[in-house]
């Protein structure tokens, strides 16, 4: 069930993985649900199925954060969906996770490789973020995903981590312009999870797992959930007043 008060958040990449921890435990916490998908219809609509069964709205849109061209139409496919299925015109919480890594030495990162990550983590999260302006409330939330590799530097992600040290300045630049709205953005960086993200090799590789581990103050790997979990405190009503801060999900690796 849902109503005017009930939370709808905007997760992108939120069929799998991280993304879709941040749908299941918002839902959890009382949010209703839009979330998107690149490729796999069918993944999308089981996450749907799930946040129904936590007693709450969902909806799956696709979504190529990497085809900026898209974004008008996309934002028209939200602007339907909170229609139809919420008699709303506006959502609340905006989640920019989607997205993939590139892992090659920085002499060997081609310029295809560095253009596919300006798109799909910098440019997309900018101008999707700038689309859908016009349709967040005022009083509303953005938390862009970056990535502990901000912090620490591990041979062969120099592209992908030069793209979140990218976001981390937009999330400052976007809560300063935003505040007059009221809106807050943050910076959410995840350390090493057990997902599928880079082939799956920290979930994957006993050894690279066993090596994070080492380096984790907690003593182990994370998970999605402790991801999703975080993500949805931080967009907990009394977390309102956090603005414009990066904040780490790593269980204290390489402190």
């Amino acid at each position: 069930m849902t109503d005017s008060h009930t939370p709808i958040a905007i997760v992108t990449g939120a069929s799998r993985g991280l993304g879709r921890s941040t749908a299941l435990k918002l839902a959890e916490s009382g949010s209703d649900i839009v979330l998107t998908y690149l490729s796999n219809a069918g993944q999308a609509q089981a996450v749907v199925g799930e946040i129904e069964a936590l007693g709450r709205r969902a909806v799956a849109l696709r979504l190529d954060v990497a085809d900026s061209r898209s974004f008008d139409a996309f934002a028209a496919d939200v602007k339907a969906a909170l229609a139809q299925g919420w008699k709303r015109e506006r959502f609340d919480h905006l989640v920019n996770n989607a997205g993939t890594g590139v892992h090659a030495a920085f002499d060997a990162t081609t310029e295809e490789q560095f253009d596919s990550m300006v798109d799909i983590h910098l440019k997309g999260s900018f101008f999707l973020t700038q689309k859908l302006l016009p349709l967040i409330n005022d009083g509303g939330r953005i938390v862009n995903i970056s990535s502990g590799l901000t912090r620490f530097s591990l041979p062969g992600y120099a592209a992908y981590a030069a793209m979140k040290g990218g976001i981390e300045v937009l999330t400052r630049y976007l809560a300063k312009e935003l505040g007059p709205r009221r809106i807050s953005v943050n910076t959410f960086a995840p350390g090493a999870i057990e997902t599928d993200f880079g082939g799956g090799a920290v979930r994957d590789n006993a050894q690279l797992n066993a090596f994070v581990a080492s380096q984790t103050a907690l003593g182990r790997v994370g998970l999605p959930d402790d991801i999703g979990g975080a993500i949805a405190a931080l967009l907990s009503r009394g977390n309102g007043w956090v603005n414009a801060q990066r904040i780490e999900g790593s269980g204290g690796m390489f402190i």
